[in-house]
This record gives C-alpha cells, structure tokens and sequence, in this order.
C-alpha cells in the first residue's frame, strides 16, 4: 500500500520528535517517515546501536539518554518508544503453560512493562505544561484480555497487558500538571519486521513498517487529550482493555 507523506500541522513546526527503540522496523520506520516529512524540527532516535546506547532494561541506560533531551525539553511534542520483544534473547511465545519458564517471563516483563514504565517516569516530566504533546508506547492488541479468544503466548499477553495498565494509571497522574499532553498505548497491527516474522500467518493483512509508521502518526495528530489513558490501533480504534 502506497500512501502519500503528508505534514502533521498539529504539531508546531519547531517541535522535536523522539523515537525510542530508533533501530527496530517500526523504529526506523518511524524515524524515516518523521524526517520525510518535516513536521519536526529535530528528530531524535535512541536505540542500542545510537551514538548513545539505549537499553530499555537499564534504568541509568535511560537515565543517559534522556539527560541528552533536556536542551529540547521545551519543544518536545512527540515521543514514541518503540521497544518490545516476542521471541529472542530469553523470550519465546508459548503455546502451553507447560512452557512456562520464570526467567523467560522475567525478561519479557523487564522489555515490554517495567522498561516503557521506567522511560515514563524520566520522560513524561520533561513535556511541557501547557502545550498539547503526545506520548505513546506500542503495545499489542493480545494484551487485550477482553479479545483474548485463543490463549497462549502467555508472557508476551501479560506484560502487554501490564503495559496499558502502567500507560492508564500514568495518563491519570500527567492530567494533574499538564492537561493537553496525551499518553496512550498503541497496537500497530502486524507489520514485517523481525519480531513478527515467525508468527505471521497466510493470508493475514500485513504492513511494511513504512505504511505502519504513516498510519500511526496520522492517528497520533488526530487525537485529543481526552483520549488520553487510552487504548488505540493506528486507526485510532478504541481496543477493549
């Protein structure tokens, strides 16, 4: 699917994007798409292979990276983290509770609950007060327990679902000190990328990180902050918690 680059006019033409998770296919797509476009001033992506190393399981990891933000603390608009994993360095989709194994499920809690958790808590203070800006994490929408109608991938559902609880309940506390900033959790459907690759079924509709990356920034500049707390796909389609 082909669909045309447009600005985000939303968004103030001097306002600074960043991408967390910069070197992974929504990443990069995202970063690509971004600096395509010209909608931001500056365009930042921090990823494990950036000038500085971002580890998202490595709270003074974040710490470092996000200290790198301060001189743009003002005009930042748009932050995406764009971490997870579903299978690779200690995680796998189970498809039994038989394969349940505690250090497996450690780790995918550590990339795709505590780490988007722990980057919440050093980014969020630094979006402005005033200024509509949005924050946004991906999740998946079999963290949804409410559409889980087939089981299994037990750790990779459970810390998702983890991660809407954590982007609601911090939604909440944002509200109080900066009333225009928007945090949501985002399903960017299937997209051909490494973490889904091994799971992608026939004749399932798939996107290239490209059309992924377009789509949720589209629905991203359509949001207001009443939606923030929320659960979204990149149609801007509410997904049952």
């Amino acid at each position: 699917m082909n669909e045309k680059s447009t600005a985000h006019d939303v968004f103030p033409s001097n306002g600074v994007a960043t991408v967390f998770g910069a070197s992974g296919g929504i990443g990069q797509g995202l970063i690509d798409q971004l600096r395509a476009e010209g909608s931001f001033s500056t365009v930042l992506g921090f990823s494990r292979s950036s000038s500085i190393a971002f580890n998202i399981t490595d709270e003074a990891s974040i710490e470092q990276v996000v200290s790198e933000m301060l001189p743009y603390a003002a005009q930042m608009r748009l932050v995406i983290d764009a971490t997870g994993v579903l299978d690779g360095g200690g995680c796998f989709a189970e498809k039994t509770w038989r394969q349940l194994d505690a250090a497996a499920m450690a780790k995918a809690f550590a990339v795709n609950a505590i780490g988007p958790a722990l980057l919440m808590k050093h980014v969020l203070p630094l979006l402005p007060t005033e200024s509509r800006c949005v924050f946004a994490t991906l999740s998946a929408r079999v963290g949804s327990i409410g559409d889980n109608h087939l089981g299994g991938w037990y750790s990779y559902r459970a810390s998702k679902t983890a991660l809407n609880q954590l982007v609601r309940t911090a939604a909440i506390e944002l509200r109080r000190t900066r009333p225009q900033a928007i945090c949501v959790a985002v399903h960017p459907g299937t997209v051909a990328t490494r973490l889904s690759e091994r799971y992608t079924k026939a004749g399932l509709a798939v996107q290239s990180p490209a059309t992924a990356a377009k789509r949720m920034l589209d629905m991203l500049e359509n949001l207001k902050p009443e939606a923030s707390g929320g659960f979204f796909d990149v149609f801007g389609r509410p997904i049952t918690w």
